[in-house]
């Protein structure tokens, strides 16, 4: 399948991969600097991207010093070396720190091992480090193959030959301290060890009523303390962009101390090791931990996570990101000349695109330079503005304002949950009622969906009763799939009753639904003449108008763990192919982004019809992959991808089609997809979206203060979702026209153009759409487009 076949947003027709050859080319890839989850799937990607695409791919080991060693360093890899690597956490060829090649003799030894195996394309997974060095080799590439011809250690031709040298970087970091990228790899898996620690910690001070004081990585950059601070609900963080003011002992103790007032049973404080005051000084765990004993006497622990933060198995999202990021430095590669300067790839939204890598490296060192001139409001804003809005966001929900601070608006705003039940969801509430709080309003929540808001089940909600949320799985108040068609007037009633004057709603398909339902309504009874306002809440992700939902992220995660788990089952056994059942109902986006993270052969959805050629061919190419080094392999299939084609006919084709060869064993993943604490990801998005919803909500109710207004305009009954990098209000009655009813899905899925990947990865033949990237894009902050980035 050609993904992606309509025109370009600078339109021009699509570019496919087969104009692009590595015919005669060879590629070297080196990891370097601080190892991070997520190297080993980019490493994968760029071999067999190369591979696929006709090239030579060179694995680069221990790095520079490698580059610099040269001999058994530098060794051709084929397709089977990167096989089995896609989970495993580090870097299998190795990182070092490497003083020679900060040299230009040092450098000298490094281009005449590349040249004498033809490498004049190199792809460097490492920091801002590691590519700057990448960028002054390639400048002084002509220069160094001169002196090695003069010294009579290459040929006049080769030096001809291999003129040029291409670089392109992605940043691997678990810090996401590079300026231009949304996402740096590493970043996702550091904030899954991070959570599951907390929530670890969580359990055991609630037993003791304890405080505890978790220092997380971040020397230079606090995104890991201030997102795992926002994901966990910690009551206080330190960072070093953002110090706390004048005061902060005595103000830090009295929030500990109110906390504990209201029964709150532990406090976590959350601390980047690299945090300072506003004189530049440290602010370390131990003297928090001091200060806390010292003025309070609380029971305190420090936890150093150290370590920790960088190993393990990559998480699902880290996985795809780097996937991703690996095909598009191969075709950078490949497109590259000597005028285009050198590129790091980069994650906008759901784009991976090409930024000019010293541009990148040049603002990353400003935000440096910020800090150590203490001019910290800059450095905030130079991390941009998705930093920004995740410390205001921080703020607003960590810190209550005294009643009298608070300008009360009179409004009663009410919080539902719809649809099953989704990871994130209770995240999503706490953030709306929290802010609705601060924003003067009375929160109200109805409980058990619009089944429970027609029998009254409604009780107000104030700001402790949602504290410990974020990490709760399923829905606390209760979610159904009932529709509010058969109870409008009872709904209306109760509306009228509790005086709502705005509604959220966060949920699945059946909220979209019920907003439509509700819409439809307004004419027959005027209590629903009110601002009304969905978050896509369902691990199926199929809700039109947004690129993710809320809880599918988890799923994701779920599924990839599970697969990696099921195919360690069949380790030192004969060969063996695993077929494993997935939800989505017709939405193929958990077997497909699930079948990109386990590094499945084959994945069956109902957006891509297949038939019985299909199935015989997929079972033949595994056939022959099975006769080579591959031991195992996936097959994933959406639950409602084939009336006919069934698991258990799938299982039994392969079963019989594989005789000799391998044996079957299938697996239907079920309910546990909806299960589980919620990941980073999701505990972040459904933080943030909901809160943005009830800025929304604020917003329109200040419209109708003093009017007495209904709200009868399609633009007062919206879904607020992710489109491409913004967070986006869109009247439901418009996205009538972008839903297939019937299959409940969006006619359009952005993720359908990851399709071709997962093939080409698996080895098989397909077109990838390259015409979205090709061009190097200027550098822009982070999170400087639109209304909100992408980058949760």
């Amino acid at each position: 399948m050609a993904a992606g076949s309509s025109s370009t947003s600078r339109g021009s027709l699509p570019k496919f991969l087969e104009n692009l050859s590595g015919a005669g080319k060879a590629i070297g890839v080196l990891t370097s600097g601080g190892d991070a989850q997520g190297m080993n799937a980019a490493v994968r990607a760029v071999v067999r991207m190369g591979i696929y695409t006709g090239a030579k791919v060179y694995f680069i080991y221990e790095g520079y010093q490698g580059m610099v060693d040269g001999g058994a360093n530098i060794v051709e890899a084929d397709w089977e070396s990167v096989s089995s690597i896609l989970q495993v956490g580090g870097t299998i060829i190795g990182s070092a720190r490497c003083k020679a090649f900060r040299s230009r003799e040092g450098r000298l030894k490094a281009a005449l091992n590349l040249v004498q195996l033809g490498i004049t394309n190199v792809c460097v997974i490492g920091g801002d480090g590691s590519l700057t060095g990448a960028n002054i080799f390639r400048e002084e590439w002509s220069g160094l193959l001169e002196e090695l011809a003069q010294n009579g250690k290459i040929s006049e031709e080769a030096m001809k030959k291999h003129g040029y040298l291409n670089v392109v970087g992605m940043v691997g970091s678990i810090d996401n301290d590079f300026c231009g990228t949304d996402m740096t790899i590493g970043t996702d898996s550091a904030l899954h060890r991070i959570i599951e620690v907390i929530d670890a910690i969580m359990t055991t001070a609630q037993s003791h009523q304890r405080t505890f004081v978790l220092e997380v990585m971040g020397r230079h950059c606090g995104y890991l303390a201030l997102v795992s601070a926002l994901a966990c609900g910690a009551d206080w963080v330190f960072l070093p962009e953002s110090p706390p003011e004048e005061g902060w002992e005595e103000n830090m103790c009295i929030k500990l101390s109110e906390n504990r007032a209201r029964k709150k049973r532990l406090n976590i404080i959350i601390v980047s090791e690299g945090a300072i005051d506003t004189q530049n000084k440290p602010i370390t765990s131990e003297k928090i931990k001091e200060l806390v004993v010292s003025q309070l006497g609380y029971d305190t622990r420090v936890t150093i996570l150290g370590h920790v933060q960088r190993g393990g198995t990559p998480s699902a999202f880290d996985r795809i990101l780097a996937s991703r990021m690996g095909v598009e430095a191969v075709i950078a590669l490949l497109e590259a000349t000597p005028e285009i300067p050198a590129c790091v790839v980069s994650l906008n939204g759901n784009h991976a695109v090409r930024l000019p890598l010293m541009e990148c490296v040049q603002m990353t060192q400003d935000v440096q330079k910020a800090m150590d001139e203490g001019r910290f409001k800059d450095a905030v804003k130079l991390r941009g503005r998705s930093f920004e809005g995740n410390l205001r966001t921080y703020k607003r929900l960590a810190i209550k304002l005294p009643d009298d601070q608070i300008t009360k608006t009179n409004c009663n705003v009410a919080v539902i949950n719809v649809g099953a039940p989704a990871a994130g969801m209770n995240a999503a509430v706490r953030s709306a009622v929290r802010v609705g709080i601060a924003e003067g309003h009375k929160m109200f929540a109805i409980y058990d969906g619009f089944d429970g808001f027609a029998k009254g089940h409604i009780k107000e909600i104030g700001w402790t009763d949602v504290g410990g949320w974020t990490g709760q799985g399923g829905s606390i108040l209760g979610t159904k799939r009932t529709l509010p068609g058969k109870y409008l007037e009872q709904i209306a009633e109760q509306i009228r009753v509790h005086n709502i004057n705005a509604l959220l709603i966060i949920g699945g398909f059946e909220a979209y639904l019920g907003l439509l339902e509700l819409s439809a309504a307004r004419e027959k009874h005027e209590e629903f003449c009110v601002p009304m306002v969905m978050v896509p809440a369902t691990v199926s992700n199929n809700v039109p108008g947004s690129d993710f939902s809320i809880g599918a992220d988890t799923a994701l995660n779920t599924i990839t763990d599970t697969c990696d788990r099921i195919k360690q089952s069949a380790s030192g056994t004969k060969r063996r192919v695993f077929i494993i059942e997935t939800m989505g109902g017709y939405c193929g986006y958990l077997a497909n982004m699930g079948g990109l993270a386990a590094g499945a052969d084959a994945a069956y959805i109902f957006e891509e019809p297949f038939d019985i050629r299909d199935l015989q061919s997929n079972v033949e190419h595994l056939t022959e992959k099975m006769k080579t080094t591959i031991q195992r392999g996936l097959v994933l299939r959406n639950e409602s991808c084939s009336e006919n084609y069934t698991t258990d006919f799938i299982y039994q084709l392969y079963s019989e089609e594989g005789k000799g060869v391998f044996d079957c064993r299938k697996n239907v993943l079920g309910h546990m997809q909806q299960g589980g604490a919620p990941s980073p990801f999701d505990r972040n998005f459904g933080t943030k979206i909901s809160a943005r919803a009830m800025e929304w909500i604020t917003a329109k109710l200040k419209e109708s203060q003093g009017k007495g207004k209904k709200f009868v305009t399609d633009d007062s009954i919206c879904l607020l979702g992710m489109r491409k990098r913004n967070l986006l209000f869109q009247p439901v009655t418009e996205l009538k026209e972008e839903t297939d009813f019937e299959h409940r899905i969006p006619k359009e899925q952005w993720w359908l153009k990851l399709r071709p990947l997962m093939k080409i990865l698996a080895k098989y033949k397909a077109s990838y759409d390259v015409s979205d990237s090709g061009q190097l894009e200027p550098v822009r902050q982070r999170g400087t487009q639109g209304e909100e980035p992408a980058d949760i």
